[in-house]
This record gives structure tokens, sequence and C-alpha cells, in this order.
């Protein structure tokens, strides 16, 4: 039976399905509308659309590190509030969520949502997305992942709040014990809690800096007072932010959180560490999620929402 527009149209009013699914399902259902309303609800599409619009800011950060420590992965998946984020349901869904992240072999999200489901191969990760959808009742989504693998040492993991942020650290050494390893549990508590956008300043490009100069040169330009000292003293003045803005971004030159002192660096705490045991150490990298970083939630009106629904 041939599938129309109209009858792609009237599914899709019916369900709140997208275009592609409604007519997917019609095929597959030779063009029966009561069943391929049931093929649609069975694959949680039918109200997965209708739910797709809402904005998804909460949900968790999960970690998950392989028994030998040598392979690593975090995930970010989204729900619409804080209360399905704790939900038992939501929980085992991430983990499942971490577990396919730990397998794949997807770069990018887009292979990784058309990837075969693992705990039920007859769906995609993008299928079994939407069933869960219908199941919780708020829109979902599976964000992004980071996996990290170290073969000259380990990967260490922290997770803050529940699973409100998730961390990574990428740790090279030829020496394991337990000191190391709490070393690089700090580590990733330092992570957690100051930000760092890279690992050390080799890291930062020529772009970054040139781009930070030109702003800090335009605000002494702007100032009266500042503009008129000497292009020496000026210099060494935009240097001197440069120095200090590095050692805020930059994990290694940050000052260590626990630092008895209050001033020995990250550098410096690993590398007392290292030599405390022995060991070699270098830290590679890190990967810091945080949920719902950079998505902007939407402020609700209660009032105009009810309104909305009543028809006023």
């Amino acid at each position: 039976m041939a599938i129309t527009a109209g009858m792609v149209k009237e599914l899709r009013e019916m369900t709140g399905a997208g275009m592609m699914d409604c007519k997917k399902a019609l095929t597959a259902t030779e063009g029966d509308m009561d069943k391929a309303v049931e093929f649609l609800r069975e694959k949680g599409l039918a109200t997965a659309q209708k739910k797709a619009g809402r904005i998804a800011a909460e949900g968790l950060c999960k970690v998950l590190v392989s028994e030998d420590d040598k392979k690593a992965v975090v995930v970010e998946v989204n729900a619409e509030t804080d209360f399905v984020a704790k939900n038992d349901t939501f929980q085992a869904y991430v983990a499942e969520v971490a577990e396919q992240a730990m397998a794949t072999e997807a770069s990018d999200m887009e292979t990784f949502m058309a990837e075969k489901w693992l705990p039920d191969t007859s769906k995609t990760v993008a299928e079994a997305l939407a069933g869960k959808i219908a199941i919780i009742g708020e829109n979902m989504n599976i964000r992004r992942f980071q996996k990290v693998v170290e073969e000259e040492g380990f990967v260490a993991s922290y997770t803050h709040a529940g699973g409100k942020i998730g961390v990574l650290v990428d740790v090279v050494t030829d020496v394991v014990n337990d000191d190391i390893k709490e070393m690089a549990k700090n580590l990733g508590m330092q992570i957690a809690a100051m930000k760092p956008q890279y690992t050390n300043r080799s890291e930062v490009s020529e772009e970054y800096i040139n781009h930070e100069k030109e702003i800090l040169m335009a605000q002494i330009q702007n100032d009266p007072k500042e503009s008129q000292k000497p292009e020496k003293v000026i210099q060494g003045m935009i240097n001197g932010r440069i120095n200090k803005e590095l050692k805020e971004i930059c994990l290694l030159d940050q000052v260590y959180v626990k630092a008895e002192d209050g001033k020995q660096s990250v550098q410096a705490y690993v590398d007392s560490v290292a030599k405390a045991n022995g060991a070699k150490i270098a830290v590679k990298g890190f990967a810091r999620f945080e949920t719902g970083e950079g998505i902007e939630k939407k402020e609700e009106d209660f009032a105009a929402e009810v309104a909305k629904q009543m028809g006023m």
C-alpha cells in the first residue's frame, strides 16, 4: 500500500511523533493507522516527540571505570527536573548509557545514537531513549560522553554532589599504589571545585594569549592613569595579569585547595607525592562534566502557564 503525505500528516497529528517516524510506522504496518499508532507507542515515540521541545537541564553525570583502571568514561544525561534525576529508574538508565559509552567506538553523538542499544539490540540508542521518555514522562537527552584510555598509568574518577559533576583524571606513572591513587582522587576534587580549563600552559593557544593581551591593553588605554605609564611598565602589567589568569585556568598552576600553607601549586603537590613514592608522575589530562552546564534553563511563569492551559 502506498503511504501518502495525508496519512503521514494524520498520524503525526494523532501522536505528536515526527514525520519520518510516522512514515516509518505506516510503512511497517502497511498503512494500518491503528497499528501505526501502536507501533509508535511501543517505540515510545508517540509521547517522546511531544516532550522534545521542553528544556532538559537537570540530570546526572555518571563516571564508569574499568576494573584495571586503564579505561574510563563520563556521560551526561539530562532530564527536566531534579526530582526525576533522583529517580531510581532514571539513575539505572544513566548507568546503562555509561556502559554503552564505555563499549562504543563512536566519536560523535549522531553515530552513538544510531548504534544498537546493548540491553536490547532490537532498538537503537535513540529508540531506547524515546521509550524511556515515555515511561518517565519527561523530556530527556543524552547530551555528551568522553572516554579516556591510559595504558601507561591509570584513570581516576571523582563524582561530586551525587552526580552533579563527574571528573576523570588521566595519570601517567610508573608506580601505582594507594598514595598515588589518593593523589589522583584529590586532583579530581580540585578539578570539580576549581573548574580549570586546561591541564597546563602548553595547552593554551597563542591565539588565546594574544586575545587576552588585546583585551587588557584596551582596558589600560581606557584608563587615564594607567595609559600614561611607560610602555615597558604597561607590558609588565599585561604579562603579570596574563600570568595570574593562567594560574587560575591551568590545573597544574592552580593553588592546591588542600595545601596547608595555602600556597602550594597542584604541580608541586604532584611532585611531592612522586618524590615520596619514588615514582615518575605526569598528569596527562582530565575531563570535567557538570550537569546542565551551558544550557539555558527556562524561567517558568506559573501564572502564564496556568492561563495558557485554561485558554485565557
